[in-house]
């Protein structure tokens, strides 16, 4: 699965996990399995708040883009990820999220 990251200032957290065809946000997962090459599946049809883009399959792999969420602390990596114009690719296991925040310095 190829997926690009696009930011999102919230405090709601994310969890993604890929599986074959089945994106799992936060425990939910979107199975993309039906999507034929070539097809397209709009975002209005997908019913997630994390998913920022249609979703589709070309040479066999399912792409999209998913929101990113993070906090008022969020390092550089967070706000301007690389996955942002060149996507990650995941074949299993869990999407490689920024931090969601920097922790704050502590002062002794």
């Amino acid at each position: 699965m190829k997926i690009k990251l696009s930011p999102l200032s919230t405090e709601e957290r994310l969890t993604a996990d890929v599986n074959g065809d089945t994106l799992v946000l936060n425990g939910t997962p979107l199975n993309f399995s039906p999507l034929g090459e070539g097809d397209i599946l709009p975002i209005s049809a997908i019913d997630s708040p994390w998913i920022a883009s249609d979703v589709t399959r070309t040479d066999g792999e399912i792409s999209l883009t998913l929101r990113v969420p993070h906090g008022a602390n969020a390092p550089r990596e967070t706000l301007f990820p690389a996955a942002f114009d060149v996507p990650i690719t995941v074949m299993a296991g869990p999407v490689p999220l920024p931090p969601y925040e920097t922790e704050p310095e502590v002062m002794s």
